[in-house]
């Protein structure tokens, strides 16, 4: 069992304060305050009983009280760990509690259930002032990758290599991390998910599939997490292999005919040794054993073993149990202006707090509980709450659940998860002793819809201490309980205490009465919400929830519902005798679809009647086309559809209850459910959460040999003879192992260290960017004298500083069309655009400070801005020197207006196709610390980047600043995804400003809205397209031209627009040969962000044209899109449109056509085609698809002078290997992979050699990482230096024993003075990379090379892949799940196949989020609700959505190809960070065969947009409710989007 662990491992003393003692920036910030009129009132409290200090305990230690009494009224928990307890490992990844990035948990003694309850919390919104008498667990109280210490008396402790907890281990050894940034918060969420089930023992795994839903990655892809999880879960028959039929895999009498996938996979892998086979129950077997080593079975205990004893009421601390015993109060008089914390212990005290300062003119007060909503509102809206009132538990009416004879009575403030937890337990009470008993079944029916509302209401960590008061009087419009409590005619409990000396007077208010208006409620300012009431259900009547989200788990509804029926049954019929339909997400409030109930009440229950009601509906929630949150159709599509789905589930509940009473034969019939309608019943709602399961494989490890063979020639004959002999297979190879991530552990313990987790240098200054709130109009003045006047704001710098410094204001990686900060007089480009920035002593105080600048703007200039690529088109806005185009073969024009091709028919479709932007949503926003030195004529730049030199470089210049004399440091980053490589860039330099400027250090972190609001992200293409394909004699349709013109919304600025389309053009035929082919890429000029690098880098988008116009032939042709995609796929000697051919010496294997016939053979498609049309033959309302999809995906930068790569090696004389590159470690596992480089070239293990960080003084003029190239290139730099190094150690080891250590071997040659140190580096041949789009064809070109070969070679090689994606969608709802996906990749001989796999995995993942649920949206034509003009909407996780846990498709199953070297790369792999993306598109094709079921055999091709939301699911199915609910002609109707 688990040791305590400390404050990383170390103790806190009274002198501990933000990360460094000696930090005078908070001694001076402490030194200033302001005002708290509340500090005359302290005395009043004191002498009523209040204590005025907390009582805080982390990690099992009470925190010192000088430290306690830092913790402020509107601090947060996250803010206060980190800033005060120098505890980095809870980081901060959007402050609004919805990536968990910020998870701890949170642990108390619970009075009512006498037992401990350790629940996760998001600590960026709970406050740190309600975590008194309670015990907050952050991951460096979980374990640590440090050892234990050595004077430790317990010998078997001595001998642990580490203290990482089982949870961490797991995670660790299952490649569970990347970038590692959101582990730790995935891990605490684990962590109080594995103590909090029932105290017995580890967790089951359906407890954390249905609770593990608060974090998100944007690295693994989930997979390899689910399976650490499931790896600590005590399960009946985890441990065996089963098939669907339940009969282990292994003791099957069939095993050796069974054809199922698991089966299959499990036998390939038992004797064989040619190829490695891994899946999720395999690795659960073989983890428990190191569990059960390692950790013993009690590991679990660990939270309540860590729990001060001291906080438990057995304690016999008095002093202790009487601080407790006491309210509390907490008077902030410092520069936070934090206000005034109040935690009374009775409602009577409560009640007199909001009589005594609840009215406005008394100052306000404001309860919080959760904090999850006023955290929001102060955060985002900058609300400001002088007081804020938080009831302890004590006061039980708020917190108790309980049952009587009639209602449920939930306390106000009682937590979401207690309300869940105690349906769960009604709903599992055993009926069977007592078949009749009435009561309980409608308990159970009462219980049903709130438990599985409550499961979809936002996450696990918000449901943990959100409460339903709050829900109710916050008044949200698209609440998800307020309809359902209405609908179940529930009533509020008001309780208020008008005299001091008088009694508590409650009144009484229907939840359906109570919401007035938008965010507005009947409620009395001294008025508390006490309780709800929820009365039973009666016999015959029925209660259903609905709702539907852009993702399912953790997100806030586009529309949800809560309908309740009561049914009496008449002589013929069954007649509807009370019903109740109430909506969020229809109206500015909670409402009740009245007209539409007065048009069922007396009516007969059948199908007619809930038609005409539908049509009541309609009428009573048509809205407007601009109605704030858009969708109008599709909302009122889903009311609808919400509408037929209950009629479904009041029928079969009925038909139910009939056949199970006494009396059946006296009740009227029950409307029958025709059999394929009923798969409508239902819903995700109250369906299980998916098992997230799946298995990889992939060669066996070998050490191969590639381009070193040739390209890193040795000096001497000799030389080479020795570094060229092979070699046998030995226990030291590093290459081609699957390691584990070499950081892995550091991210499992939070002690990997980022940007923002640096320790504070002394006279930090921490900085908030000024921005543009508006754009489209010249930028008139910038006043900061207001920001100057705010106690703590040190300066505030625009573009007046950088003049002064003599800097360059100037910036853009190749057109230096940007600026640092926007001059005065200068147009503002974009909303967001960055004026300035403001330091002072903390985040809050700076942010402060820049929303105080006051900004002045002239008039906007005429005409609307520019905003999407059709508003481009039509002005033409465009970046014209950077139009390329292509051609080859004949004239497509001419060949297109054709009918026949040598007297075979000719078919041509046209049309049109749009993919969306994409958010990078990188975990850890962009972040710097810029630290000057020497009187500020040195600059050290600590920065999250993926691009150091571009950073130097750009720094220097705008600081005027020497390159030299700029050092750009950077360990990891939390994510980068392209994102980082150019759009970084600007966020250092503002930080360099300032920091020159002031001569003090400064930090600049933004914020996630902030981030995600001035990026910018993925391109959005509009494209256009005519092609011709030949029918042959046979049937075959071959390609034959094609004329495509491709726009991409490149933002204000052109940043890498230009080479993004450029890529788009070199994939727009994916792996299908076109003889004649024309296409056209125009960047366009907009008013949004400056758009940039993003995995794919314009790959996706361009193949996505082209799949989308094969989908378009298929279904012209009626021939199958699986064929027609193989009949024209490149074969070996072909030629791409730009010139190069496959196979041979040109791009190595050509392994798609292989992988596409594996797959579709060995999985069977044509059968699961046969399955799947059988099934949707069967089922009106749910539709399943299924799509192959392969890719290619060229690797090069194709910017000729990028391909170059550089390294510093030095081996040290105890046989050590110390390696720094010029790549930089963003989750993909360079580091790793250079390390293995290294440590097979020395013959040394892995851990012998450590890459420390990228520093622009260690290896200059850098590359930015990206393009996928960066082991490519770092990979064959860092051998070149090995080899030097080995060169010259050579003679040395020679005249050593044949088994001398390195040690030995770098000792001697150290005394010999041989340099043991060596620079490497690695250029791309001239020949094998490089484009030029203007090259004309030489006279004297040979005719028998390919056309447009001489304008270059854009690429070394492809990376190449195929996966195939079967799915199912809601029609009702547009709801998508994805079943299973397979997926093979051809990587060459992996360097570490575990990486790659993760990497395949993530990208996978990341593709099929950019391709269904990502949507960005900006105020456009189409978004006219949204202001101001060009503003970008979706700045967080509450209104942009990735994939989460539960989006991951069930069966995910990850091959590498056999076979596969590649001479072309450094020991044969090849790259794959970016490849994989674009087959995670599968998915969105398997949902438009899906679509295309539903539409109909007869509906023919239709535009189906990227990407594929539930709105553009639902709304092209052209089933008869969404046909009436749009207001145009449902054939050319589209859901509105952002292109």
């Amino acid at each position: 069992m688990l040791k305590k662990c400390m404050y990383r491992n170390r103790r806190l003393d009274d002198t501990t304060s933000h990360r460094d003692v000696h930090n005078s920036s908070i001694i001076t910030m402490m030194e200033l305050s302001y005002e708290n009129e509340d500090k005359t009132l302290l005395r009043q409290f004191v002498e009523r009983g209040y204590r005025t200090a907390p009582l805080l305990h982390i990690n099992g230690q009470p925190v010192p009280p000088s430290l306690a009494a830092q913790a402020r009224p509107n601090q947060t928990l996250l803010s206060y760990l980190r800033s005060t307890l120098g505890l980095t490992g809870t980081k901060l990844g959007c402050g609004e509690g919805g990536c968990g990035a910020c998870t701890v948990v949170l642990s108390a003694y619970c009075p009512r259930r006498n037992t401990l309850l350790h629940q996760s919390v998001n600590a960026c919104l709970f406050p740190v002032l309600a975590c008194d008498g309670k015990m907050i667990t952050t991951v460096e109280g979980v374990g640590s990758w440090k050892k234990l210490d050595v004077h430790h008396s317990s010998a078997s402790a001595r001998e642990k290599d580490d203290n990482l907890h089982p949870i961490q281990r797991a995670m660790v050894d299952m490649h569970g991390s990347q970038c590692g940034f959101c582990t730790p918060g995935i891990i605490m969420a684990m962590y109080g998910l594995f103590a909090t089930e029932d105290g017995e023992g580890p967790s089951r795994v359906s407890h954390l599939e249905e609770h593990l839903d608060g974090n998100l990655c944007r690295c693994t892809g989930y997979r390899p997490i689910w399976d650490a999880a499931r790896s600590l879960c005590v399960d009946e028959g985890m441990g065996v292999v089963r098939g669907p039929c339940g009969v282990p895999c292994r003791e099957c009498p069939e095993r050796e005919v069974c054809e199922m996938e698991c089966n299959v996979r499990e036998r390939e892998g038992v004797g064989s040794m040619d190829v490695v086979h891994s899946c999720t129950q395999r690795k659960v077997v073989e983890f428990r054993k190191v569990v059960d080593e390692k950790h013993g079975s009690d590991w679990w205990k660990q939270p309540m073993d860590m729990f001060p004893k001291e906080l438990l009421p057995t304690t016999e601390n008095t002093e202790i149990r009487e601080q407790l015993s006491k309210p509390l109060v907490v008077v902030d008089s410092s520069i936070h202006n934090g206000g005034t914390w109040l935690q009374p212990h009775t409602l009577e005290e409560l009640l007199d707090l909001f009589r005594d300062y609840a009215p406005a003119e008394k100052g306000g007060i404001k309860m919080v509980v959760g904090n999850t909503e006023v955290g929001i509102e102060t955060k985002f809206k900058h609300a400001v709450y002088n007081r804020l009132v938080h009831p302890k538990e004590s006061i039980h009416s708020l917190y108790e659940v309980l049952e009587t004879e009639s209602h449920f009575h939930v306390g106000a403030c009682s937590s979401l998860s207690a309300l869940q937890q105690f349906c769960h337990r009604v709903l599992h009470t055993n009926l069977a002793t007592d078949v009749q008993n009435d009561t309980a079944l409608h308990k159970k029916r009462t219980a049903k819809p709130i438990h599985d509302m409550l499961r979809w209401f936002a996450s696990t960590q918000i449901r943990n201490v959100a409460c339903l008061g709050g829900n109710l009087a916050t008044a949200s419009p698209i609440s998800d309980m307020n309809p359902l409590l209405a609908s179940m005619n529930a009533q509020i409990v008001l309780a208020s205490r008008p005299v001091s000396d008088g009694g508590i007077e409650r009144r009484k208010i229907a939840v359906k009465d109570f919401f007035t208006g938008y965010r507005t409620v009947d409620k009395k300012d001294i008025e508390v919400i006490e309780r709800v009431d929820i009365p039973m259900v009666s016999e015959f009547e029925y209660v259903a929830p609905f709702k539907q989200a852009r993702r399912r788990e953790d997100d806030i509804s586009i529309v949800t519902s809560g309908m309740r029926m009561r049914l009496s049954p008449s002589e013929h019929s069954w007649v509807i005798a009370d019903v109740a339909i109430a909506f969020g997400g229809m109206a500015p409030k909670t409402v009740l679809a009245n007209k539409t109930m007065a048009a069922m009440l007396g009516k007969a229950f059948e199908e007619s009647t809930f038609a005409e009601a539908r049509a009541v509906l309609q009428h009573e929630f048509r809205m407007p086309d601009d109605v704030p949150g858009g969708q109008a159709e599709y909302r009122l599509t889903l009311a609808c559809s919400f509408l037929y789905k209950f009629y479904l589930h009041c029928a079969a509940e009925l038909k139910k209850d009939v056949e199970a009473s006494a009396s059946k034969d006296n009740f009227p019939a029950v409307p029958a459910i025709p059999s394929d309608e009923e798969s409508a019943i239902g819903g995700f709602v109250s369906a299980p959460k998916p098992s997230i399961r799946g298995a990889q494989s992939f060669p066996a490890p070998k050490v191969a040999t590639g381009l070193e063979a040739t390209h890193l020639a040795a000096s001497n004959a000799e030389s080479a003879k020795v570094l060229a002999s092979p070699k046998e297979p030995s226990k030291l190879d590093s290459v081609g192992q699957p390691a584990t991530h070499a950081s892995g552990p550091l991210h499992c313990t939070g002690e990997a260290a980022y940007t923002d987790d640096i320790p504070a240098p002394e006279n930090l200054l921490h900085g908030s960017l000024i921005l543009a709130s508006k754009c489209h109009a010249p930028l008139a003045s910038i006043d900061i004298t207001p920001a100057l006047s705010i106690p703590g704001v040190f300066g505030a710098y625009t573009h007046q500083d950088i003049e002064k410094l003599g800097g360059d204001n100037r910036m853009g990686p190749i057109l230096l069309d940007d600026v640092a900060f926007l001059p005065v007089g200068e147009k503002v480009e974009f909303v967001g655009q960055v004026l300035g920035i403001v330091v002072g002593a903390s985040q809050e105080i700076a942010e402060k400070g820049a929303r105080a600048v006051v900004v002045e703007y002239g008039e906007e200039e005429a005409g609307n801005a520019i905003v999407s690529i059709e508003d481009a088109i039509k002005a033409g806005s465009f970046w014209t020197d950077f139009r390329h185009e292509m051609k080859r073969g004949g004239d497509v024009y001419h060949i297109l207006s054709q009918t026949e091709v040598d007297g075979k028919p000719l078919v041509v479709v046209e049309g049109s196709i749009r993919s969306g932007g994409q958010e990078h949503f990188y975990l850890e926003p962009n972040s710097t610390l810029a630290i000057p030195s020497e009187s500020g004529t040195n600059l050290t730049i600590y920065a999250s980047t993926q691009a150091p030199t571009k950073t130097q470089d750009f720094c220097a210049r705008v600081t005027n600043t020497p390159a030299a004399r700029v050092v750009v440091r950077m360990k990891r980053m939390g994510g980068g995804f392209g994102g980082k490589e150019t759009r970084s860039v600007f966020s250092s330099v503002a930080a360099a400003v300032a920091a020159k400027c002031s001569n003090r250090p400064v930090r600049l972190t933004l914020n996630r809205d902030t981030d995600m609001s001035i990026t910018g992200g993925r391109h959005a293409f509009v494209t256009y397209y005519r092609a011709g394909a030949v029918v042959n004699d046979d049937g075959t349709v071959k390609l034959h031209a094609l004329d495509v013109k491709l726009y991409n919304n490149g933002g204000c600025k052109f940043d890498l627009t230009g080479p993004v389309m450029d890529r788009a053009l070199f994939h727009v035929d994916n792996c299908y040969n076109w003889p004649n082919f024309h296409s056209v890429g125009t960047p366009c000029k907009t008013s949004q962000p400056p758009h940039t690098a993003f995995r794919g880098f314009g790959g996706p988008q361009g193949m996505v044209i082209t799949e989308h116009i094969m989908d378009h032939f298929a279904i012209k042709c009626n021939v199958s899109g699986d064929k027609l995609r193989r009949d024209n796929m490149y074969t070996l000697q072909d030629c791409t449109p730009f010139g190069m051919r496959f196979g041979d010496n040109f791009t190595g294997k050509w392994n798609v056509p292989s992988m596409y016939d594996q797959l579709y053979n060995t999985l069977d498609v044509p059968g699961r085609r046969a399955a799947i049309a059988a099934f949707n033959a069967k089922n009106k309302w749910t539709k399943r698809g299924i799509a192959l999809i392969p890719t290619k995906f060229g690797i090069a930068f194709t910017a000729k002078y990028m391909n170059q790569g550089g390294a510093l090696v030095h081996l040290y004389t105890d046989g050590t290997v110390l390696v720094s590159h010029g790549g930089t470690e963003m989750g993909q596992g360079l580091h790793t992979k250079v390390c293995q480089v290294a440590a097979q070239a020395f013959g040394i293990p892995l851990d012998d050699v450590y890459v420390n960080d990228s520093s622009t003084d260690k290896v200059a003029n850098t590359i930015p990482s990206a393009a996928s190239m960066s082991t490519d290139l770092n990979g064959m730099a860092t051998l070149d230096a090995c080899r030097k190094i080995l060169e010259r150690i050579q003679p040395i080891r020679d005249q050593l024993p044949p088994n001398a250590k390195l040690s030995e071997v770098a000792k001697k040659a150290f005394y010999e003075r041989v340099d043991l140190s060596a620079h490497g580096f690695y250029a791309l041949d001239n020949d094998r990379c490089g484009y030029d789009w203007n090259k004309d064809r030489p006279e004297d070109f040979p005719v028998d090379l390919p056309e447009n070969s001489w304008k270059g070679h854009p690429f070394n090689y492809f990376t190449q892949g195929v996966a195939l994606a079967e799915v199912e969608i809601d029609v009702l709802t547009g709801d998508h799940k994805t079943l299973s996906a397979d997926v093979i990749v051809d990587v060459g001989s992996s360097i570490n196949p575990a990486i790659d796999i993760g990497q395949i995995e993530g990208a996978f993942i990341q593709g099929m989020g950019w391709s269904t649920i990502e949507e960005v949206v900006y105020a456009d034509d189409d978004h006219t609700w949204i202001r101001p003009r060009a503003r970008v909407f979706t700045t967080g996780p509450g209104t942009y959505k990735i994939p989460c846990f539960n989006d991951v498709p069930e069966r995910f199953n990850v091959s590498l190809l056999e076979n596969a070297d590649n001479p072309f790369a450094v020991h044969s792999s090849k790259a794959v960070g970016e490849p994989p993306f674009f087959l995670g598109c599968s998915v969105f094709f398997a949902i438009k065969d899906a679509v295309t079921a539903a539409r109909g055999e007869n509906s023919g091709y239709f535009e189906f947009r990227m990407p594929a939301t539930s709105e553009r699911i639902r709304m092209a199915c052209g089933d008869v409710i969404s046909s009436e609910c749009i207001a145009t002609e449902f054939s050319t109707f589209q859901p509105k989007g952002s292109f």
